[in-house]
């Protein structure tokens, strides 16, 4: 897995409908509970002014222009915002892209519901059609679904970096390597990726910071017509919408954020939990494989299992297997497609199908969902998805570790948070070291004073977003309320839970919060 920090809901869970990592332990629970040191109260996210600066007028001024998207009930426009909102030039605007489904209800309708599912860079007009059509008809009879890509992203001035083939070379590095000459392979890997960046997209990786998409948000809050914003944010997306409500606390509606992000965790303990998060759906995939039959990784037991994936991973590295096509599925190839499934628990049968064709000598069904990760398509194109979510991670946060000599010295603590991913994780972590602009953010807590009550969604044996950061931010948050799933899985709301819908709709439909230590199972 050749990538900074993944966070948004994988295309296998979109797909579905037909459209389109500090040490972590465990305790006996089965929480995650990050090891990180804790920012001080006194670092946090200050508020903006609570009126619009003179200067942002034409941008809150101006009016959208809305045609069909060619999805039938959609309607898609457009709105500019600053290139850069500290020295806004008409001259600069960037153009970001919008849709909307409109209520489909005879009840009065309640606004716009804006929904984003994570990445960082990952499109939220895409989504908007899972949302629209797969959220809880209550709730999509009741608010126009709205979404806006954001800068940087798919349809709105997307960052780019590498060619195709150079992006194929790019996700086939490896990365757990074995000698210096291996480790000079990354490290070149890496530097060509980030002057790639700037190469290709100069001029904007110095604005496509969570914080600028934020106030993008509310340009568009107040271009629908909106007093507050109301909002459903996924994974990376709860970074995104904590950071609104943290900059307009008294334009926050109805606000819900599953899959939570830890805004006071700095980038290196971030990078180490996610390690911990996934060996924890490994050991969830594994104790539920091993009690099958026909399990690739065998039936004695869940160690017996993990040594086996390992046991795998090593003889992709000396020998990568066939896969149908011109490519073969290397080590690295194949630790990603392991990892895109530990995302959504409905992936499971296909990652036991994956392994056994790989026993066979097959590698095709591998590569298969180590593409969708990296939202490569059969033709071989990639979306901007990789690139966007680098230059925004490496935007919001300083690197997590700035040469092999960190990576090296880090090691111990990925290992022991994850034995099966983690030196993949840590060598992952290393992109922004070679960044060619310097990060504008930090890790702050996020209270949002002053804002209504925010409703935090967190899964316990969740692979991406460890449910300690959701414990963390509702408690960070001045009127944070936390929903808990006991399950497995990326994010809650919209899949499959009754319980935990239930509950989101009552507070998206009436403001009504769930009791405190809510658990759904």
């Amino acid at each position: 897995m050749h990538s900074k920090r993944l966070l948004r809901i994988p295309a296998t869970v979109i797909a579905v409908t037909g459209l389109l990592l500090s040490a972590c332990s465990t305790d006996g629970g089965g929480h995650n509970a990050a090891a990180s040191s804790p920012v001080p109260a006194t670092n946090s996210l200050k508020p903006l002014p609570a009126g619009s600066p003179a200067d942002l007028t034409p941008y809150y001024g101006q009016k959208l222009k809305w045609r069909s998207c060619g999805v039938p009930g959609f309607d898609c426009s457009s709105m500019k915002v600053p290139l850069d909102y500290a020295h806004p030039v008409a001259a600069d605007s960037l153009t970001l892209a919008v849709a909307r489904k409109k209520a489909t209800g005879s009840a009065k309708p309640l606004g716009s519901l804006l929904v984003n599912p994570g990445g960082p860079g990952g499109s939220a007009i895409d989504y908007l059609q899972y949302a629209a059509l797969g959220y809880p008809a209550a709730v999509t009879s009741r608010y126009d679904m709205a979404a806006v890509d954001p800068r940087g992203v798919a349809r709105s001035e997307p960052v780019e970096c590498l060619s195709d083939a150079q992006m194929d070379a790019f996700t086939n590095v490896d990365t757990t390597p074995d000698d210096n000459a291996e480790i000079n392979k990354l490290t070149a890997a890496d530097r060509q990726f980030a002057n790639g960046c700037k190469q290709r997209s100069a001029k904007l990786l110095a604005h496509v910071s969570t914080v600028d998409s934020a106030r993008d948000m509310d340009i568009l809050r107040a271009l629908l017509g909106d007093q507050k914003l109301n909002y459903v944010g996924k994974s990376y997306g709860t970074f995104l919408g904590a950071t609104y409500a943290g900059l307009f606390p008294q334009r926050v509606g109805r606000m819900v954020l599953d899959g939570a992000m830890d805004p006071s965790v700095g980038s290196l303990e971030s990078s180490r939990a996610q390690a911990g998060g996934f060996e924890t759906a490994f050991t969830a995939f594994a104790k539920d494989c091993v009690q099958r039959a026909d399990c690739p990784l065998g039936t004695a037991s869940v160690d017996d299992a993990g040594k086996r994936l390992d046991a795998f991973f090593k003889s992709l590295d000396s020998h990568p297997l066939a896969t149908g096509t011109s490519r073969r599925l290397t080590e690295a190839l194949g630790t990603t497609g392991v990892i895109a499934a530990m995302y959504d628990q409905g992936a499971w049968a296909s990652l036991r199908g994956a392994l056994a064709s790989a026993e066979k000598g097959d590698g095709g069904p591998l590569l298969k969902l180590s593409d969708s990760y990296y939202e490569r398509d059969d033709s071989g194109k990639y979306s901007n998805l990789m690139y966007a979510n680098a230059a925004v991670n490496c935007l919001d946060l300083p690197p997590a570790l700035r040469s092999p000599a960190d990576v090296k010295a880090a090691l111990p603590a990925f290992q022991k948070a994850s034995p099966h991913f983690g030196t993949t994780l840590a060598w992952s972590s290393l992109i922004c070291g070679y960044w060619p602009t310097p990060s504008t953010g930090h890790a702050q807590r996020i209270t949002a004073k002053g804002s209504g009550p925010i409703l935090v969604v967190g899964t316990i044996r969740d692979p991406a977003t460890p449910y300690a950061w959701a414990v963390s931010l509702a408690s960070q948050l001045s009127s944070g309320h936390l929903l808990t799933y006991d399950g497995d899985g990326h994010t809650a709301y919209a899949r499959g839970s009754d319980c935990i819908d239930s509950a989101v709709n009552a507070y998206l439909l009436h403001d009504t919060v769930p009791p405190p230590h809510k658990t759904c199972t």
